[in-house]
């Protein structure tokens, strides 16, 4: 197999969670391409066996709403007819349609496209794989490969590449921020938490969530907020003790990384799907009557599946799942 082109559209988590499907297709081609989204493009480029990435925003997987111009599309078709590519995977999550996507690559000449649908794909398909919805994003992924012909890898743990920051050893992150905001715990309980901790502490943040960060950070933390790159943040989790964080990227790059993770898990989404992959973890949420809700802002009056957890519960969660002992 020369070249094949794999698409992963959504957030830089999802891109992650692809990974080890990827090496996959990488041991079997000579070439992999991967198209991406702006809001995956970090990830894209922090893994192992991706020859060249692609982003394009896909108006029916992007949240913000951008309008579509035939323009665009059209460029990106002639785009993909350029690459030439053998075969083509499409993954995505069990609520995504992959057919926008075939019927793309279709116009762009490719001969044979892959995906899991559910939804009849009359010629956009030449696989149309099924597989129960409630397996784990990663399992979902390799799933599909392997229906395509391809080796899972032995290690189907997620790898990152990596980017020196060094740091004093001995921290736990506090990651407050998330991609969703129905996943994130309020900056009041972040700010708590790391006010009670008896370990260092390492806030963490992308370049719009500075002011979150210093907030969390308070006169005890050490606020990296913004001052990181996404490869240059999963060398600071690798090297911490434990992370807290949501159920958001940085979840899953502390997996890469074989960092424990303290998950404050909003039930929104199933866990069997999303849950950190082959890494010790905890999650922590309340049972409510509305999870599996896929809210993506909370409708019920002070978020109680997050804000019922409090911060001795997280505490002592770091204390069960941290590497080392609390400092004397």
């Amino acid at each position: 197999m020369k070249h094949v082109l794999a698409t992963r559209l959504d957030n830089d988590g999802d891109v992650l969670l692809a990974g080890p499907a990827l090496r996959a297709l990488a041991a079997g081609a000579d070439r992999v391409t991967l198209l991406c989204g702006p809001r995956g493009r970090q990830a894209a480029h922090l893994l192992p066996g991706v020859d060249e990435v692609i982003v394009w925003r896909a108006p029916w997987i992007d949240p913000d709403g951008h309008p579509v111009e035939r323009e665009d599309v059209d460029a990106l078709v002639a785009r993909i007819a350029a690459l030439n590519v053998d075969r083509a995977l499409i993954f995505g999550s069990f609520h995504q349609s992959p057919l926008p996507t075939a019927l793309l690559l279709r116009l762009a000449g490719v001969p044979w496209i892959g995906a899991t649908s559910v939804d009849f794909p009359g010629s956009l398909l030449d696989l149309r794989h099924l597989i129960d919805d409630d397996v784990h994003e990663v399992e979902r992924s390799l799933d599909l490969v392997r229906a395509a012909g391809f080796t899972p890898p032995a290690d189907d743990r997620l790898q990152v590449i990596r980017e020196p920051y060094e740091l004093e050893p001995g921290y736990v992150v506090v990651h407050p921020g998330a991609s969703v905001p129905v996943r994130a715990w309020s900056p009041q309980r972040n700010r708590e938490l790391v006010a009670l901790l008896d370990r260092p502490v390492v806030v963490t943040g992308g370049p719009n969530e500075t002011e979150l960060t210093a907030y969390v950070a308070g006169e005890r933390g050490l606020d990296l907020g913004g001052r990181t790159s996404l490869a240059e943040l999963a060398s600071v989790i690798e090297q911490a003790d434990a992370i807290v964080v949501g159920n958001t990227g940085p979840a899953h790059l502390a997996a890469a990384v074989q960092t424990p993770v303290v998950s404050l898990f909003a039930p929104t989404v199933p866990a069997v799907r999303w849950r950190p992959w082959k890494v010790p973890h905890e999650l922590l949420y309340i049972d409510v009557p509305c999870a599996g809700c896929r809210a993506r802002t909370c409708p019920v009056p002070g978020h109680p599946c997050l804000e019922g957890v409090t911060p001795e519960t997280v505490a002592d969660a770091v204390d069960r799942l941290a590497r080392k002992a609390v400092p004397a």
